[in-house]
């Protein structure tokens, strides 16, 4: 068995699986595990060993009464959408809804986030999910040559250049961070 297997990976599973059908393999030896959990931006950042915002935080919310998303939905039922963000910044649900042209926009329950995505909180990675979601890509993650993100479990990240990141994520550029006012 090769060091690029899904098999011997760090990563979940089929989040290594996910790699290799986009041929992204080769990422495969670069996932990290740590043994204590880094489930926040806050604790993968000190592990890691890297600034706050260099971690990619991908983010389930749910979203209703958007034209663009409700089709074969039914009424009443929120659709999930996916936000990357940096780790230093928090998601403006005004923001969000405004892009999405929504009537409201809500964080996620922890159960439409493992019935869209296939993982629990704390390791959503940015792509190689359960299902196909709209992915909105915040602007601050550009500031960065490398981010890292949830390599499928609470445990594991990988790094990626934000752009090819946000390309093998299917995500649309947007600014919906938090500001101050």
């Amino acid at each position: 068995m090769s060091a690029t297997s899904p098999e011997t990976s760090d990563a979940h599973p089929r989040f290594a699986e996910a790699l290799q059908e986009l041929g992204l393999g080769d990422l495969l030896p670069r996932v990290r595990r740590f043994p204590e959990r880094t489930r926040t931006a806050a604790e993968a950042a000190a592990a890691i060993g890297c600034g706050l915002s260099e971690i990619c935080k991908s983010l389930i919310f749910a979203a209703w009464g958007s034209p663009r998303l409700d089709q074969g939905r039914e009424p009443g039922q929120g659709v999930p959408v996916l936000v990357l963000m940096d780790g230093a910044s928090r998601v403006d649900l005004e923001r969000v809804r405004q892009e999405l042209g929504a009537e409201r926009v809500t964080r996620a329950g922890s159960d439409l986030v493992r019935e869209a995505t296939g993982y629990a909180i704390g390791g959503v990675p940015p792509f190689g999910h359960a299902t196909r979601t709209v992915v909105l890509a915040d602007r601050s993650l550009l500031d960065h040559d490398v981010v890292w993100a949830a390599a499928g479990t609470p445990h594991a990240v990988f790094p990626m250049a934000p752009r090819t990141l946000i390309a093998h994520a299917g995500g649309a550029l947007v600014d919906v961070r938090e500001t101050a006012e």
